[in-house]
């Protein structure tokens, strides 16, 4: 378990103006600093009112202060919490006070290193932390507090656990030849082995989950020149963030936007109209709406409800599917009853009619969006576990490792051989966990974290 001989203190919220700030101390000399500074004993986890005095005893601001005792705190150490008003020069004042009675200033992410380095939570855990941050829909958040609560880690558990079984089973074998142990029974392995192959894939598969959630779901709006797109993002969006005009082929270049649509976050991209004849800075533009399209997650094809239903480029029909595609037919307000009712846009694909200019439609729009986008995203079970691009290369190392353990059972290879590849895929699941000493992988993650954190 790591001890650390310094203390360390940060601002814990947002520069500027505010209604409270608040400080964080961690570290040996926290209980010092506290008695001094607030001039009483704090009780453990129990919040005081009382004055902070500088150290040459003018008091800097009332406070509310929190001792947490180690280890039960955050970091594992002895910490303080120091809540004053929010005017950035109280808060300066006081954080300066306790770097001249000791601390030293906190790097990025240093109170959650210190965390993990404690032992109060594993590497999945911590950067967990920084998903939940920065979570920006009502399902990144619940990822991430999935796996902060542990989730990810009890699946790596139960694959090291998987693994370590096996390998037991065959280094008693290469250990203990001569010893009357049960004959080596390869069939069994092989079943062991795929169990564990089989959940390591179930975890890698979430992979792509993991980026939807942190980066929202990339949904591109296309269509013909003056169907509507641009309307329809402003409704989406609640403002006038792209420029309508009756003028055909207004947006020449893309426009993005974040919004939540339900649970999901979502990336929306409005694009140049789609125009055959389309010369000059248009046809730039068309270009660059057939490149995003292709990295695209879901698609809005946009279509005017009163003309024919225009045929699509050769570059994005393989793109668009049922599964990723909701078709608009825009301009209802333009439509009778009975038109509205007969119109079939694209057979098999799911459809709604709206009026971008004034709101119809929207309700059963916005349904059939988070539809399409639940379809995206993988579950392990009843568990929304979004695992990040560090976990999914040393699960895929993992998975490589178990293949070529199972090829190695199949090939009635020595039982050296097969050790050494389980012993691989033990290896690269530590790395998810932290189990592994990695300094300089550590200080690479906990650097992307914010001061405070």
């Amino acid at each position: 378990m790591a001890r650390h001989t310094d203390t360390i203190a940060a601002l814990a919220t947002p520069a500027g103006t505010a209604a409270l700030a608040t400080i964080r101390i961690s570290g040996p000399d926290t209980m010092r600093i506290a008695r001094e500074a607030l001039g009483t004993e704090p009780r453990d986890r129990v919040a005081t009112h009382c004055d902070y005095a500088e150290r040459g005893g003018s008091v800097a601001d009332d406070v509310v202060a929190t001792v947490f005792a180690g280890p039960r705190s955050y970091t594992g150490e002895d910490t303080l919490e120091i809540s004053c008003h929010g005017s950035p020069f109280i808060a300066q004042k006081i954080l300066a006070d306790l770097l001249a009675r000791g601390c030293r200033p906190a790097g990025p992410g240093e109170f959650t290193q210190r965390a993990f380095l404690n032992g109060r939570m594993d590497l999945s855990q911590a950067e967990a932390v920084m998903d939940l941050i920065n979570a920006r829909s009502e399902r990144s958040l619940a990822a991430a507090r999935q796996v902060l609560r542990g989730a990810l880690g009890r699946h790596m558990a139960e694959l090291v656990d998987g693994i370590l079984g096996v390998l037991a089973t065959v280094e008693a074998q290469i250990d203990f030849p001569d010893e009357d142990l049960p004959p080596e029974d390869r069939g069994r392995l092989e079943e062991r082995v795929s169990a564990v192959l089989a959940g390591a894939r179930r975890m890698l598969a979430t992979e792509r989950t993991g980026t939807l959630l942190r980066e929202g779901i990339t949904t591109v709006i296309l269509g013909e020149p003056n169907a509507g797109k641009s309307s329809l993002l402003n409704r989406l969006v609640g403002s006038d963030r792209a420029i309508v005009s009756p003028e055909p082929g207004t947006t020449r270049d893309f426009i993005e936007v974040r919004v939540n649509v339900g649970p999901h976050g979502l990336r929306l991209v409005d694009t140049a109209g789609l125009n055959p004849d389309a010369t000059g800075i248009e046809s730039i533009g068309i270009a660059k709406t057939l490149e995003i399209a292709a990295r695209a997650d879901l698609f809005i094809l946009v279509m005017d409800a009163t003309r024919p239903t225009p045929p699509l480029p050769d570059a994005l029909v393989e793109s668009i599917t049922a599964s990723n595609t909701l078709v608009v037919l825009n301009k209802a307000d333009l439509l009778t009853e009975r038109e509205r009712s007969a119109a079939v846009p694209m057979r098999g694909f799911r459809s709604v009619t709206v009026s971008a200019l004034n709101g119809d439609g929207f309700g059963p729009l916005l349904a059939e969006l988070a539809t399409l986008a639940d379809g995206l995203q993988t579950t392990v079970g009843e568990e929304r576990i979004a695992i990040n691009v560090r976990h999914a290369h040393f699960l895929a190392e993992a998975r490589s490792c178990l293949e070529d353990a199972l090829s190695k059972i199949k090939n009635q290879e020595p039982a050296e051989l097969l050790a050494s590849e389980l012993r691989g895929a033990l290896g690269a699941l530590g790395e998810i966990s932290g189990k592994v000493d990695n300094e300089r992988m550590l200080d690479q993650l906990f650097a992307s974290f914010c001061i405070g954190k």
